[in-house]
Formats: structure tokens, C-alpha cells, sequence
């Protein structure tokens, strides 16, 4: 059996009442659809798409002989200034690593109009040092880039390596002809637009 309520007329606004009056004239049929309720706008945020679609590089670089810089997905693919950007790096071990390497991140405006950011880091979020990784290993390296409110870059160029702390030096690249590179083993993983 069905509680009363279910039988109590709807009230709905004269605007309503007066557009469904104004079809029913005209021969038009209409049907009166309640509003979503509050309920459902966090599942409708949920639904909705990132500010730009990921960035997806490729690299190729090789460190070494032991290191495999394969590429890189940035997200979003557009930094806006105030927001950070994650940035995922694919490395694949070529060979085992006899020291304790981390990576050196130089985050610099396109147009050379603001200090360059270093984001250097232990890979792996500091929880698997170089000197464990395994020969034919593919690992992921993740870290965030933060532009500072109201910056005027158009662009950020983000170059990337590896560099052992102790002796100061890095890894060197063994392919520079197949990547982008300053001739100082430092890798352009990826230039990043900024957005408004």
C-alpha cells in the first residue's frame, strides 16, 4: 500500500504551470522532470574532465648503459600558475647501478624570464634506492611541478637526469644525437604550456 504523500499533488512554480498550460493549448505534450537534487553534484564534479588533457612524451635516452629514460605523462598537459602538474617518468633498467643516483629536475621558462626551479629527488619517492634496482626492471618515477601565482611564462622546459650526490657528477648520456639534450647530460623531457 502506498503512504499517503505519494498521493499529495505536486506544487510547481506559475512559471511552470503557465508553460504547461501554454503546450496543452498549442497540442504540445509535456512532461514535468524534478530538478536534480544536491545529492548528485558530487557525482556530476566527478564526471567532470581535468583542465587539459595528459602530455604524453617520449625519450629513448639512455643513461649510461644502465638507465632508460622511456618517456614521461604530464597531468594536466597544461600548467596553469598557482597549480602543480604531476609528472610521471617510465624508466627501464638496462643494467645494475653501483651507486645511490637521484634525479636532477631543472623546471626553466622557455623564454628565459624566471630562475629555474630545481625539483631534484630520490626516484621512487626515496623507498628504492638505485643501488637495488634489478637489470630489465621498468620503473615509474613520480614528482609534481608548482609554478608560483602569477607567472608570465608561455612555457616550461623541463630537462631531467641522473647525478650522484657524493662525487657530483652525472650520468652520462650515450646517445645525444637521438635526444634532446644541452651537451651536458641534462635530457628536455617535455615543454609544458602554460595556460591562463
Amino acid at each position: 500500500m502506498l503512504p499517503v504523500a505519494a498521493f499529495r499533488p505536486k506544487i510547481i512554480s506559475m512559471r511552470s504551470a503557465f508553460m504547461l498550460l501554454a503546450c496543452t493549448l498549442l497540442g504540445a505534450t509535456a512532461c514535468i522532470v524534478e530538478a536534480p537534487s544536491g545529492e548528485k553534484h558530487a557525482e556530476s564534479q566527478r564526471a567532470v574532465a581535468p583542465k587539459a588533457p595528459p602530455l604524453s612524451v617520449t625519450s629513448g635516452a639512455n643513461l649510461g648503459g644502465k638507465v632508460e629514460i622511456v618517456g614521461a605523462t604530464i597531468q594536466p598537459g597544461q600548467i596553469l600558475p598557482g597549480d602543480p602538474v604531476k609528472v610521471s617518468v617510465v624508466l627501464n633498467v638496462l643494467d645494475r647501478l653501483d651507486k645511490d643516483y637521484m634525479v636532477f629536475v631543472h623546471v626553466e621558462d622557455a623564454d628565459g624570464r624566471m630562475d629555474r626551479m630545481n625539483v631534484d629527488h630520490r626516484p621512487i619517492g626515496g623507498t628504492y634506492p638505485t643501488t637495488l634496482w634489478k637489470k630489465g626492471e621498468t620503473l615509474k618515477d613520480d614528482f609534481q611541478i608548482y609554478l608560483p601565482p602569477g607567472s608570465r611564462s608561455r612555457g616550461l622546459l623541463v630537462w631531467i637526469g641522473f647525478w650522484e650526490p657524493v662525487s657530483d657528477t652525472r650520468i652520462p648520456l650515450k646517445n645525444p644525437e637521438t635526444v634532446r639534450n644541452d651537451g651536458r647530460d641534462r635530457i628536455l623531457l617535455a615543454r609544458i604550456p602554460v595556460g591562463e
